[in-house]
This record gives structure tokens, C-alpha cells and sequence, in this order.
């Protein structure tokens, strides 16, 4: 198993170098335990017949084979715990039967493929520990089996050329490695770091190309707003202003043929002609206003009172009115406002009305509008929704109100509508 590292980079440099460094250890440990050989060629028996090399070249043997391995089968530091075991014993052994020159180097030697294989700095420092006490143990049996008298004061000043080599290739090698470790770990993080720049910077990108889309198709929505606005308003002029003057027209010639025969409805026909003549001219102010984006200044309640006054003013009508203060949308104001209008003016030409009563008020979620005459009126199967009273319906359906009308013979003509309040979803809006 790979030694685990951040970043694919760095895992292929340092299993690169642990490769080539492990190769390079086993090399050194085969040269210097041939020179562990050739310097220990001519030493005594030990325990009678059994020479150094009777014990040496079966040690050296098993320790060149169980290194080999360790380095090139086994991955984890699991499996090579009991390469590492035999690596004691074997170094043990070769102190005993050697004459101790060069065991430190091979110590050394084993110990770089140990350091070479650890990540973190704890490993080490634990195994070059046990490896120095081993390491003087070992020199400890060994002189115990030559017959010499062992004493620790004595057993360190004799290693201390061992002991201070093992430390300073202890602090050298790992300090080397760490290094390295961090350095290409720092490597991989910096090249991380500027990937991520670049993706942050093509989002980015990206985004503001994004923004430059959304800013010209607001720009194009905006302009598709406003020509739909203003065929609304051609609309409006075209359905209201219009239907009033020729409304005004058709009042006015009647009054002319009647003048003579009927005084009283002559002048009923002019009265209403006159408020149809002040209502189209507000119709078409309100739609000057829209198209030039001035905001009408008065409230919903100052421009009913004020359609209510002039169509009081000098006609001879009357028009009672309860209204609250209401806060709307645009859309809803002009509806209510025409459709007052309008009421007025169908109540004097068609129900012969001299009197009016208006209401609008907020009841929940709802606004009511209330508009009842005492004109002729009619029965609710001879009603017929001509042009105004038809596109009346269509219009507070589309704001997601309704509109019911009643009436009967003789008693006046109520028209009820039903609007939801602004911020009110309505079912027939979903």
C-alpha cells in the first residue's frame, strides 16, 4: 500500500524517493556487511569450535533476506514488525560475534529504512531510542561472552563514537526528511491553492458574464414593459375615453330632438352628457399622466370624492358616499375609479337615477365596492352586459376580484365588486 500524502504530485515524489532511497540502503547494508566480513576474517573461536563465521554468515544471510523483504513485499508497518524483531536479533548476534567495529554503521543503515518509511516525527524517535539501548546491550553481552568486565560508565565512553554517530544521523537523516516532507506538502498545497484561484477566477468570470446577460435582458424586459404599458393605456383611451364621447354624442343629439317636445328630459340628457364629457376628460388626463410617468399625488379616497363632485356639480344628482382610506396598486385605483364612473353614467342614461349611494371599505383580506342607484332598473333576466358592464367582469377578473350585479323592476341597480387587498393572493389569480 502507497504511503498515503496529500495531493497526487506528492504522493509520486515521495514513493519515488522512498524507492530509490530503500534501494540505496540495501545496497549499503550488503557492502557493509561484507565489510563486517572481511574485517572479522580472521577472529578466534567462540564457545570452543564455533568460529564468527559460522555465526556470521548465516546471520548476515537472514538479515540481507528479511530486509529484502521488507522493502520490496511487505507495505505496512504492521507486516514489518517482525522484520524489524529479526533485524534486532540479528544485529544482537553480529555484536556478540563480531568484534564490534562497523556494527553502529550497520545499525545506521537499517534504522534509514525505518526513518525513510515514517511520516511523522514520534515513530522515529521511539525506534532510534530502542535502537541505541539495544545497540549497548549488545555490546554489553558481547563483552561478557569475551570475559571482560562490563560496567555502564565504561560500556558508554567505549560506544561513544557509536552513540554520537547514531544521534547525529538520527538528527541529520530525519531533519532531511521532515524537511522534505513539509516542503512538498507546502508544494502541493500552493499548486492547490492556485488551481482554485483559477477556478475562482473563470466563476467569476463567468459570473459577470452572467450579470452582463441578465443586465441587457432586464433592459430588453424594461422595454417590453413599457410598449405593453402604453397599449394598455391605448387600450384604456381607445375603450373608456372613447366609448364615453361617443356615449356624450349620442346624449346630446337626443337632447337636441326632445328640446321642444320634452324640456325635463332633454335636460336630464344633457346633465348626463355633461358628467360623460367630465369623465372622459379625466380618463384622458389620468392617461396623460401614465404615459409621461408622472404618479397621480391624491389618495384613492381624494379622487373618488373628486369624481363624486363633479358629477354632483350642477347636474342635480345626488351621491351619498362612505369611503374609507384605502392604500392600492395603480391598476386597482384606475378600475375602481372607472368603474364608478361608469356606474354613475349608466345609472342617469339607462335607469333615469337622480340618487346614488357609494361605499368602499376593507372587510379581512377584501375590498368591497358598493354602488346602488334609484333609477328604473330592471329583472335580472332582461339584464344584458353590453360593452361597459361586460368589459367591467373582465377587468376585475384580472386583478383576481369579481363583479355581481342586481337589480329589479323599479328598484335601482346595484353593481358589487369584490377585489383582493394588495399582498392578497386570490384563488382565481393561481
Amino acid at each position: 500500500m502507497p504511503i498515503k500524502h496529500k495531493g497526487e504530485r506528492y504522493q509520486f515524489d515521495i514513493d519515488t524517493i522512498v524507492r530509490v532511497g530503500n534501494g540505496m540502503i540495501f545496497s549499503l547494508l550488503i557492502f557493509v556487511g561484507l565489510l563486517i566480513a572481511v574485517d572479522n576474517w580472521n577472529l578466534p573461536p567462540v564457545f570452543g569450535q564455533v568460529t564468527a563465521w559460522h555465526a556470521y554468515l548465516p546471520v548476515l544471510f537472514v538479515l540481507l533476506a528479511e530486509n529484502a523483504v521488507k522493502i520490496w513485499v511487505l507495505r505496512t508497518f504492521l507486516q514489518k514488525i517482525t522484520c524489524y524483531v529479526l533485524d534486532i536479533l540479528c544485529l544482537v548476534v553480529l555484536t556478540i560475534f563480531t568484534d564490534g567495529q562497523l556494527i553502529s554503521t550497520l545499525y545506521i543503515v537499517i534504522l534509514s529504512e525505518f526513518y525513510l518509511g515514517q511520516e511523522k516525527i514520534g515513530g522515529s524517535i521511539a525506534m532510534g531510542a530502542a535502537s541505541i539501548v539495544i545497540f549497548l546491550i549488545s555490546r554489553a553481552v558481547s563483552g561478557l561472552v569475551n570475559g571482560d568486565a562490563v560496567n555502564l560508565a565504561g560500556l558508554i565512553t567505549g560506544a561513544f563514537n557509536d552513540l554520537l554517530l547514531m544521534a547525529l544521523h538520527f538528527f541529520v537523516f530525519n531533519f532531511a526528511i521532515q524537511i522534505y516532507r513539509k516542503n512538498k506538502e507546502l508544494d502541493t498545497m500552493l499548486k492547490e491553492l492556485r488551481a482554485s484561484n483559477g477556478k475562482l477566477s473563470t466563476a467569476y468570470e463567468e459570473l459577470n458574464d452572467r450579470n452582463e446577460k441578465l443586465r441587457v435582458a432586464y433592459g430588453h424586459l424594461q422595454e417590453v414593459t413599457v410598449l405593453e404599458e402604453r397599449q394598455r393605456i391605448a387600450k384604456d383611451i381607445h375603450d373608456t375615453a372613447g366609448h364615453s364621447i361617443t356615449t356624450i354624442v349620442m346624449q346630446t343629439e337626443a337632447a337636441k330632438l326632445l328640446i321642444d317636445s320634452d324640456p325635463a328630459e332633454a335636460k336630464r340628457r344633457i346633465a348626463a352628457a355633461n358628467i360623460q364629457a367630465k369623465n372622459a376628460l379625466e380618463e384622458l388626463r389620468e392617461s396623460v399622466h401614465l404615459l409621461s410617468g408622472v404618479s397621480e399625488q391624491l389618495t384613492l379616497k381624494e379622487s373618488l370624492l373628486n369624481i363624486i363632485h363633479e358629477s354632483t356639480d350642477g347636474t342635480g344628482i345626488v351621491i351619498r358616499a362612505d369611503i374609507e382610506d384605502i392604500e392600492l396598486c395603480d391598476a386597482k385605483r384606475r378600475f375602481l375609479r372607472n368603474t364608478l364612473k361608469e356606474g354613475i353614467s349608466n345609472g342617469l342614461r339607462h335607469g333615469n337615477a337622480t340618487a346614488f349611494y357609494f361605499e368602499l371599505r376593507r372587510e379581512g383580506d377584501k375590498i368591497l365596492f358598493l354602488l346602488s342607484d334609484n333609477g328604473s332598473g330592471m329583472s335580472l333576466t332582461q339584464l344584458k352586459e353590453g360593452f361597459g358592464l361586460r368589459g367591467m367582469s373582465m377587468r376585475a377578473e384580472a386583478l383576481g376580484g369579481s363583479v355581481r350585479f342586481e337589480t329589479e323592476t323599479d328598484e335601482g341597480f346595484e353593481i358589487h365588486i369584490t377585489l383582493p387587498a394588495d399582498g392578497v393572493r386570490n384563488d382565481k389569480t393561481r
